[in-house]
């Protein structure tokens, strides 16, 4: 067996052959046996004796690292991803007290190889392509997040993709890295059509105010567009793969490709043998290996074991904004902090935030990872510059499911995905092999063919069993699964309820226009009213997480990234409250693609800014942006299209979406709740014939917010016109369309018989002689249909 590596050299980087045979076993023994014995010698294990091994002694990686650190005079093959110099490992530096092993030498010693800012040296030198998709990947840009935020405030009043946490181009073209020729031609399809929500260049975020000097002369909308660069860099920037975020309980990780592939615990305590590391403090890695795949077991010294990257590594970001993390391992934050611990205190906070359990998505339950679902495309993507997940994300839930009448390999390309885009006649098919850059983790074997993403691309983990109509999912986690498919179901006649044939059989129109989640979202977080407040009064300084980022240094390190430190500051002050939440009966409306989904608040911002002087410049303002119909002006507060990420088996009952008003987009109990919030309200003694307030002195106890005389859960009334924007990334997303709305509201359906139970005539031939219950009720409906079709003939 060959493999092409690359080795760090003082130099630079060259390219050799390494033939893995036995004289490279037999040299990788000798140099544990070496590490081991810890006799002086040339490794880094002199003083980090007892460090667990990256990866797997026995694995074709860890050889590979070995061999590289043997020809660069390291036993351990540390420096190969560190650098350094392990044979000054013992003299302490004159000035600093450092180790001279980390101050030159082979190169410059880096504590997180992963680090997006050297990851071409170290990463790279191996992974060279998925680095460099990675650069272009929404976790490294997040240009989707700061063009809809800004979207929001109005300072960015269309959907174009502009900005991002640094400067970057698509220079390779159109065509993706990777892909195969189906999904090459689909991806150059769909930029053509959206060249909005694919840039070929990002500009990095304008800096905002400075200092008081630049509020001199500005109008209202200038100082909104400044509060809104330092939310933007203060408060939601933190997640970007280029630095390592805000530092607390649940937030722990590295940079770049550490941030998913090395694994921290919520507390930051490492847990390994390493004597250097300190194991009382708070900010290292759970122990010093790599987690990825099936095959990368990450092991502790207590004995504990597990494979693949972890739900919670994910929420160290993924618990904002759509929340779609902790969601999907069944938590949702609260302001309360209840149940109460030992002694009576409050919860312990996550994230920053407390929590309440309300339900797992069943793919949890069932012991998937979020990259059993999520290809590496979805996650380093294709060497496209993405503006927004629905772009980046290639994944269907019809993929592995298929339909009632289609197995998944019969499915056309494109299905799920309403684009309007050309695709190939016929079925998809399976898929015999797997692209080159899809064998660098575990690779399981075909069966009967790897299923394929709706875009074309195949499916590494799930593949079709040989001659038989069924669906195995390999997990990371190490489990195999037998994948439900609605065909076989329906065709066996097993499902579990009655609903479940009608919804996805006789009603055609649910698997034509909506996605399998706006019924099988069990829940989804709603944190109704995003109040900002963005104060410059002097002191007032917050984290710039994009400067923070974009001031690194050879070592991969940025300026926040080391404990202790706490990055760029920025002038000014962002701080956020809320209005109230819920979680119950998501809002649907429509997604990017043209389907049914459900919607939540994604930035519903009204903000209000103090000027450094301390006077207020802003008032819970809301911004105007022309996302309404033919371009109407609606607020920017954003209800934005979701996948929650909490599916559950029974689906949400009819009623929920038909019987229920504030579904439809009408908002709770038909919008009739919160309608005086544009208005100043005050809780005093009144004329109760006037209504006026008594006393002279008097205090308002909630100020009005301009133009906000409705429910923040109403999204559209029940005479057409908009309220709110409806996601801020795609022209096809709005409220779900007038005719939409009147075809599927069956409010008050129950009157149709029971404004006849007076009438004895008619409710005698009824043969309700007693109380029904629900089934019972559910039989006379059916009975009573037949006799009218009967009847008719």
């Amino acid at each position: 067996m060959k493999s092409l590596v690359r080795v760090l050299t003082k130099t630079g980087l060259f390219i050799c052959f390494i033939s893995f045979n036995s004289l490279f076993a037999a040299e990788h023994a000798k140099g544990m046996a070496e590490m081991d014995a810890v006799s002086g010698g040339d490794s880094c294990i002199k003083c980090h004796k007892g460090i667990e091994s990256i990866r797997d002694e026995k694995s074709d990686m860890m050889q590979q690292i070995v061999a590289m650190g043997q020809s660069l005079g390291d036993s351990a093959g540390c420096v190969v991803c560190h650098g350094g110099n392990p044979e000054n490992g013992t003299v302490k530096g004159a000035h600093s007290g450092a180790p001279k092993a980390h101050a030159g030498g082979l190169a410059e010693f880096v504590r997180d190889p992963g680090s997006i800012w050297i990851a071409d040296r170290t990463c790279g030198v191996c992974h060279a392509d998925t680095v460099a998709n990675t650069k272009k990947a929404l976790m490294a840009t997040e240009a989707g997040k700061i063009q809809g935020n800004l979207h929001s405030w109005g300072t960015e009043p269309t959907k174009k993709v502009q900005f991002a946490n640094y400067d970057v181009k698509d220079e390779d073209g159109k065509e993706p890295v990777w892909g195969t020729k189906v999904y090459k031609d689909y991806m150059v399809k769909m930029i053509d059509k959206y060249p909005d929500q694919f840039p070929t260049e990002l500009k990095q975020l304008p800096l905002p105010a400075s200092g008081p000097e630049d509020f001199a002369g500005k109008s209202e909308d200038e100082i909104a567009y400044m509060a809104s660069i330092t939310y933007q860099r203060a408060d939601c920037q933190r997640c970007h793969i280029g630095v390592r975020g805000r530092k607390g309980r649940g937030d722990w990780r590295g940079m770049g490709c550490s941030a998913c592939h090395i694994p921290y615990a919520n507390e930051g305590i490492y847990e390994g043998n390493d004597p250097t590391i300190n194991k009382k403090e708070n900010g290292h890695l759970l122990v010093h290996m790599i987690q990825g795949t099936r095959e990368a077991k990450v092991k502790t010294p207590s004995g504990a074991e597990f494979s693949g990257i972890h739900p919670e590594t994910c929420n160290s970001c993924h618990n904002r904004g759509k929340r779609i993390g902790v969601s999907y391992v069944g938590l949702m934050e609260q302001p309360y902090g209840s149940p109460l611990t030992e002694g009576g205190k409050s919860q312990s906070k996550t994230h920053g935030k407390r929590y309440k359990h309300i339900k797992e998505d069943l793919h949890f339950e069932a012991g998937m990872t979020c990259q059993d679902c999520h290809t590496s495309v979805d996650m380093h993507v294709d060497g496209t510059l993405f503006g927004t997940t629905l772009g980046q994300v290639e994944i269907e839930c019809s993929d592995c499911h298929g339909t009632n009448d289609k197995y998944p390999w019969e499915l056309e390309i494109g299905y799920g995905e309403k684009f309007d885009i050309a695709t190939p006649e016929g079925n998809r098919g399976l898929s015999n092999e797997l692209p080159f850059w899809m064998t660098r983790g575990t690779v399981y074997d075909k069966e009967g063919g790897y299923l394929l993403s709706t875009r074309g691309n195949p499916l590494g983990n799930v593949v079709k069993k040989e001659g038989e109509n069924k669906v195995i999912a390999h997990l990371a986690s190490g489990k195999d699964l037998e994948v439900p498919l609605l065909k076989y179901k329906a065709e066996t006649k097993t499902y579990k309820s009655k609903d479940a044939q009608v919804a996805m059989g006789d009603v055609k129109a649910h698997m034509e226009n909506l996605e399998c989640y706006s019924c099988h979202s069990d829940w989804a977080p709603q944190c109704y009213g995003c109040h900002v407040k963005v104060d410059y009064t002097p002191g007032k300084s917050s984290t710039d997480w994009i400067a923070s980022g974009s001031t690194n240094f050879l070592n991969g390190e940025t300026s926040e990234s080391v404990l202790g430190t706490k990055g760029k500051k920025l002038f000014g002050k962002p701080s956020e409250t809320r209005s109230y939440l819920r979680w119950e009966d998501p809002i649907l409306g429509i997604n990017g693609e043209g389907l049914v989904t459900p919607i939540i608040p994604g930035c519903q911002v009204t903000y209000t800014v103090i000027g450094p002087d301390g006077k207020t410049l802003i008032l819970n303002k809301q911004a105007r942006v022309p996302d309404g119909p033919n371009g109407s002006m609606v607020s920017g507060t954003d209800m934005s299209p979701v996948q929650p990420h909490t599916s559950g088996r029974k689906a949400r009952t009819c009623e929920s979406c038909h019987s229920n008003p504030k579904t439809l987009g009408y908002g709770i109990q038909d919008g009739q709740f919160m309608q005086k919030q544009d208005k100043d309200l005050y809780m005093d003694l009144q004329d109760l014939r006037t209504k006026e307030i008594v006393p002279k002195s008097k205090t308002v106890q909630m100020e009005g917010i301009p133009g906000m005389n409705y429910d923040w859960s109403q999204v559209v009334t029940r005479d057409g016109k908009q309220l709110q924007t409806v996601g801020t990334h795609w022209p096809a997303s709005r409220p779900l369309d007038q005719d939409q709305r009147e075809r599927m509201e069956k409010t008050g359906l129950c009157m149709g018989c029971h404004q006849n139970m007076s009438n004895k005539q008619i409710w005698d031939k009824l043969n309700t002689d007693k109380k029904l219950n629900v089934t019972e009720h559910i039989n006379k409906m059916h009975e009573i249909a037949n006799k009218a079709a009967k009847a008719t003939k």
